[in-house]
């Protein structure tokens, strides 16, 4: 009898990918790390973990996943991207390093590093009413911001001076910072619940 369970994938060609791995576990997913086509291929859903942008799109071109990604997502594959991840799922860079090119797939343009280096990460509790009432406790660390949205983006949490840090376009998630390392699961459970079910 097949699985009922939601296999997901966590790009694992840089950063934090065992943090998700572990949440995504917790949460009853099945879970593959994905750094070959053929293992995309075989998940339903992505999460693109935080890290460093411009690596995991030079490691995407050379393990020959950069195209694959982007195909899956034009067929509708959910995924979520946090920090470096939602900067590769935008469609528009600002500060990149020369030749950095994203996945695509959100229609928002989001600077990298928006708020400086390492020593300027910080945490602060979000409002995010999707996940109901109890507030997020967000940790940033060199994280990007969304700086401009389509009308399709739903914006979905902001900082205390309106600045958007979270967003979700169809079945395409991404936050500017980590849920992953604070214990908050909320927005992994809202991922799974955007996969095909058996």
């Amino acid at each position: 009898m097949p699985s009922a369970r939601p296999h997901v994938g966590v790009l694992a060609l840089q950063g934090d990918v065992r943090e998700h791995a572990r949440v995504l576990s917790e949460l009853g997913a099945e879970v593959s790390l994905v750094r070959r086509p053929v293992e995309l291929a075989a998940v339903d859903g992505l999460v693109i973990p935080g890290g460093e942008s411009s690596v995991i799109d030079k490691l995407s071109r050379a393990f020959g996943m950069r195209e694959p990604i982007q195909d899956a997502i034009a067929a509708g594959m959910p995924m979520y991207g946090t920090c470096a991840g939602m900067i590769l799922l935008a469609d528009r860079i600002i500060d990149g390093i020369e030749g950095q090119q994203t996945f695509g797939g959100l229609d928002v343009t989001v600077r990298r590093n928006a708020f400086g280096s390492q020593v300027d990460s910080f945490e602060t509790d979000l409002d995010v009413p999707v996940l109901g009432t109890s507030p997020v406790h967000a940790v940033f660390i060199r994280a990007p911001l969304v700086e401009d949205a389509g009308a399709d983006v739903e914006p979905i949490a902001r900082l205390d001076d309106g600045r958007v840090v979270a967003v979700r376009q169809g079945p395409l998630l991404a936050t500017a910072f980590h849920p992953e390392v604070t214990g908050e699961h909320r927005f992994h459970r809202l991922f799974l619940e955007s996969l095909p079910r058996a």
